[in-house]
């Protein structure tokens, strides 16, 4: 195992790909990092990581950030709660640990939204801690090297992963560069399917390519099946503004701004139709309806289709415009397409967003 540490990190040394959070050392640095690519792709972090950094250079900058502030910089990422966590977190780094990122797992894992594995990747990135990482790239590497069965989330599969990654750490101060090879590896060489087997430096230790058969382990059992969910959602119109509905604290995505959604109408619903429950709900008089598109987006298990269908006022307003100006205040906003990097909004809003640029009729 000394000679596969020593290969492993030449290869890694060499291979690694240039991702702006492995440019630093700085703590904070790494802690926003491991926030945002909590169940996120490496790509879709990458811009939104530089901007946020930008942004929000240090902690105290972060901490001292109103949440709407911080939510629109993590717009497009999905899962809005790491967001208010990593708020939090730095506003509990600047109170009880006078502004400082804590070394240690233990105290790490005392912040809002840190887990065991967020803590042990800061403690081992930013610090040289020895703390084992068991993602879900290191898990199929272990698996495959020790030619361990089973879910390597759950049960004997994932203490028996926990205990060989504990032993594996280096004790020198290179825990963050050890871990950082091995989910390296899983990510770019020892894939889910069809590993690169002739370009891994660990070849020659595996046990499963060894049995000539490396996809029999690290494999996870089927997840749930996802849930299709269809909503319809209209995006008015009114002297280039567009009006945005901020969800409440029991919706999600809690707190964000989209478009409008109508509710109790099928989602295959003739345009007369939508246009009718749209000035019903909205208390808005529209003049008319054209088809958008759809947008998709994962959330958990659902899989959820956007209908969007824009919508345009009507020129004399007659009884609704009371009724229109109390829905420019409160929970509802009228907003132009080029400021809603400015607001919180949701990926499936900047989808949909992006129809209104490239379908809408003059």
């Amino acid at each position: 195992m000394d000679e596969l540490a020593v290969r492993l990190r030449r290869w890694f040394r060499r291979n690694r790909r240039d991702l702006p959070w492995r440019r630093t050392r700085d703590p904070y640095a790494i802690l926003v990092s491991e926030f945002m690519l909590q169940q996120t792709r490496v790509a879709a972090v990458e811009g939104r990581y530089e901007a946020f950094r930008r942004r929000f250079p240090t902690v105290e900058a972060l901490a001292e950030a109103g949440e709407d502030e911080v939510l629109a910089l993590w717009s497009g990422l999905g899962y809005y709660r790491r967001a208010r966590n990593l708020h939090a977190a730095a506003r509990a780094i600047r109170d009880h640990h006078g502004g400082v990122v804590p070394g240690d797992a233990p105290a790490l894992r005392e912040l809002p939204g840190i887990g065991a594995y967020t803590a042990a990747a800061v403690a081992s990135i930013a610090f040289g801690r020895p703390e084992a990482l068991v993602d879900g790239n290191v898990a199929r590497v272990l698996a495959r090297i020790f030619r361990l069965k089973g879910d390597p989330r759950t049960g004997t599969a994932a203490r028996r992963l926990r205990e060989a990654a504990d032993k594996l750490v280096p004790r020198d101060g290179t825990a963050g560069e050890w871990n950082e090879a091995l989910m390296e590896l899983g990510a770019t060489i020892c894939l889910p399917r069809r590993p690169r087997c002739d370009a891994c430096p660990a070849a020659r230790d595996c046990g499963g390519r060894r049995e000539g058969r490396s996809e029999a382990y690290g494999g996870r059992a089927k997840s749930a099946t996802s849930v299709p969910e269809v909503a319809v959602r209209i995006a008015i119109e009114r002297g280039g503004r567009w009006l945005l509905r901020r969800n409440g604290p029991d919706e999600r995505p809690a707190g964000m701004f989209e478009f409008p959604a109508l509710g109790g109408i099928p989602s295959d619903a003739p345009l007369e139709r939508v246009l009718r429950a749209a000035g019903r709900e909205l208390g808005l008089e529209l003049r008319e309806a054209r088809e958008l598109g759809r947008v998709r987006h994962q959330i958990m298990n659902r899989a959820i289709t956007v209908r969007v269908v824009a919508g345009f006022l009507s020129t004399e307003l007659g009884a609704s415009a009371q009724r229109m100006r109390r829905a420019q205040r409160g929970e509802f906003r009228w907003v132009r397409l080029s400021e809603l990097g400015d607001l919180p909004v949701s990926a499936a809003t900047l989808r949909a967003a992006r129809l209104l640029t490239t379908r809408r009729a003059p």
